[in-house]
């Protein structure tokens, strides 16, 4: 199963254009080693484990590369921390495997979670 989060994670990272992002980058250094500013609301929509889906929304808050973000999905909150990597996203909300998220050229959010088995995506508000 981790190899086939890697794998995931590869194709989404192979996505993601080196252009802005929402929100602010830092002056100087290349696209990748640039900060990309994700701070704000989003609705948050993807596919559980089991196939079923789901929708909801997201806060992000962000200092530097630390992240922390609150999803509301059906009436339950989960919350989590993160580091920002360039265009990658790993946040740990208690889970055995962090939720990992690309961030796209438009400002959404592309990721995995459960080891690779589920989908969620954010897209700014």
């Amino acid at each position: 199963m981790q190899t086939r989060r890697l794998i995931l994670t590869g194709l989404l990272a192979g996505l993601a254009l080196p252009a802005a992002a929402q929100g602010k980058k830092s002056a100087g250094g290349d696209d990748m080693t640039r900060l990309i500013g994700i701070d704000g609301r989003y609705a948050s929509q993807g596919r559980n484990p089991d196939g079923s889906t789901y929708r909801g929304r997201a806060e992000i808050t962000q200092q530097g590369d630390a992240v922390e973000i609150t999803w509301v999905i059906d009436g339950s909150t989960f919350r989590g921390a993160g580091t920002l990597d360039g265009r990658v996203l790993t946040v740990d909300w208690g889970e055995p495997t962090p939720v990992v998220y690309v961030v796209m050229q438009d400002g959404e959010l592309h990721g995995t979670w459960a080891d690779g088995t589920a989908l969620d995506k954010l897209t700014p508000r």
